[in-house]
């Protein structure tokens, strides 16, 4: 039998500068209604000098995804890859998904009152949905389906800074080790400090 790559999303918040590239980027190719935000960049601990860092945010495709346990109607599932998608044709609107997702992945579509507001919309990886790959009718609910022709999530392709990571969590973690023993490399090693500062 055949395992599937489980595809995951990560910011590297040493890399994230807030540019919001990737959450202008996602909009604009999913031709996202005004409101909608599939993807947000948030910064934490902000004002707080030398404890403020930025970070991408979306849909984390979780494994136990919360949002497909508690939907009534079963509108949500996870493909063999870890892509978590959702029929937007099944939802009800009612919201359970939206206050059991911590990443606030789940959006309703529009303002009003409850019951109005239409079937969520949420990140799809840029892997479309349950209808015919590549039809008009999918990328009008869902938006671009890159997945299907072998492309990176927009959001990631557009990222200036390669900050925001996509593909199967093992390459992801060897990207991100190489990255932080880079990192640590160069502020254990004294020889370094020793030439950058060594006239000043």
């Amino acid at each position: 039998m055949m395992e599937y790559a489980r595809m995951k999303f990560y910011c590297d918040e040493h890399r994230c500068i807030e540019c919001d590239g990737c959450s202008v980027a996602c909009a604009e190719a999913h031709e996202l209604p005004v409101g909608i935000a599939r993807r947000k960049v948030i910064t934490i601990n902000e004002g707080i000098p030398g404890k403020e860092f930025s970070t991408s945010i979306a849909c984390m495709h979780c494994t136990d995804a919360p949002c497909e346990q508690v939907c009534p109607v079963d509108c949500f599932y996870i493909r063999e890859d870890g892509i978590v998608l959702h029929d937007k044709e099944k939802c009800i609107g009612c919201g359970y998904c939206l206050y059991a997702c911590p990443f606030g992945a789940p959006q309703f579509p529009r303002e009003g009152i409850f019951g109005a507001k239409g079937a969520m919309d949420k990140c799809t990886m840029c892997a479309g949905g349950p209808l015919e790959t590549n039809s008009e009718k999918e990328r009008h609910l869902y938006g671009q389906n890159r997945i299907a022709e072998g492309k990176v999530p927009v959001c990631a392709a557009m990222c200036s800074t390669k900050a925001l990571l996509v593909g199967d969590s093992e390459s992801v973690s060897a990207i991100i080790r190489a990255r932080v023993s880079s990192r640590a490399k160069g502020a254990s090693n004294p020889l370094v400090w020793d030439k950058a500062y060594k006239n000043q």
